[in-house]
Order: C-alpha cells, then sequence, then structure tokens
C-alpha cells in the first residue's frame, strides 16, 4: 500500500526523499540548523527544488556550511563564490551568509548554541498544527515575524518571516505535514 504524503512533494523522487526523511524532523544540531539557514536564505524568492537540486554543490562552495570557516571568507572567496555556476550566485546573498555565520557564533556564545536560542521560541517542542491541504498552511506567522525581528536585531541578514517560518518548517519547528501524511505523526 502507498503512503499518503503531503501534495507539495509529489512527483519529484528528490523532493519526495527529502520530504520522507528530513522535512518537519526536529533538527537540534547547530551545523544542521546552519546549514538551512542557508539554504533558506537562497531559497528567497526561489523554488525549494531549485535549492536541493544545488545543496551538494552549495556544501562543496561553502566548506560544508562550517560557519567558522564562513565568517572568516574574505573577498577573493566571496568572488569566487560569485563566479560559481553550481550555487545561486546573488551577490547579496553570499555576503549575507558571511554576516549570518559572524551572527550565528554571536548567538552561540550568548546562549551556549543557536539550537537554545531557536527553540526556546517553541518551548523545546515542535508546534503541531493540522494542515488539511499544504496549500492551505501560512507562509509566516506572529511567532515567525517575532524571531525574524529578533534574528535581524542580532544582525542577521534575508530572514524574512517568510524565510524564518520556512526555517521552522524544514527543522520541525512547527509540523506542516498534512494531517493525513505518513510523516505527520511520525515527526
Amino acid at each position: 500500500m502507498e503512503k499518503h504524503k503531503c501534495g507539495w512533494c509529489l512527483g519529484d523522487e528528490l523532493y519526495e526523499q527529502y520530504h520522507d526523511l528530513e522535512w518537519g524532523l526536529p533538527e537540534k544540531e547547530d551545523d544542521a540548523l546552519f546549514e538551512f539557514l542557508v539554504l533558506e536564505t537562497f531559497q528567497a524568492g526561489l523554488s525549494w527544488i531549485t535549492i536541493l537540486k544545488k545543496r551538494e554543490n552549495f556544501r562543496k562552495a561553502f566548506d560544508n556550511f562550517e560557519y567558522q570557516k564562513i565568517a572568516e571568507y574574505e573577498q577573493p572567496k566571496i568572488d569566487s563564490l560569485l563566479q560559481d555556476a553550481g550555487i545561486i550566485r546573488n551577490k547579496l546573498k553570499v555576503n549575507a551568509t558571511v554576516t549570518n555565520a559572524k551572527a550565528f557564533m554571536k548567538v552561540q556564545e550568548e546562549f551556549g548554541s543557536f539550537s537554545k536560542y531557536i527553540w526556546d521560541y517553541v518551548d523545546h517542542k515542535p508546534i503541531k498544527n493540522k494542515v488539511v491541504n499544504y496549500k492551505e498552511a501560512p507562509a509566516n506567522t506572529p511567532l515567525s515575524d517575532t524571531i525574524s525581528k529578533d534574528l535581524k536585531k542580532r544582525g542577521f541578514k534575508f530572514v524574512g518571516s517568510t524565510v524564518v517560518y520556512a526555517f521552522m518548517q524544514a527543522t520541525g519547528m512547527v509540523n506542516d505535514h498534512e494531517i493525513n501524511c505518513f510523516r505527520y505523526n511520525e515527526v
């Protein structure tokens, strides 16, 4: 018997694999959280499948998302990233990644980990929404507005409320799997 999946992932093997194995799974490791933050930043204005298809290229280009290294990037490295056809070559987003790596480490210093900081917003347990059809899931919420404002205050770039909400969905801070999706109760 075929398992029911959220409608947004159907028809593309890479999308379905991401849905089945990662999307909405509570992620609490700083390294993975930073990767999702970078990828969601680059996704702004684009489709998520575009980013997924380039994910391995992003990993290579950005030193496996090692934020300590990224925070040290200087102009020659930034220039080389802007020439890398394997990623999204947006100057503002590339520069934002370097800025966000620095801000990420400041949050770690203040809170002990980025995970503690970000998961405090949901009391360290996912918000379980009741999405019937993925098209009804919100693009942002008052909570993503609040987090976005705080991230910006802390120096993060490209972290509007919609980007933050997509990050929350991807990292399992909110469970927006459709209620009849096999992953809804698993995550």
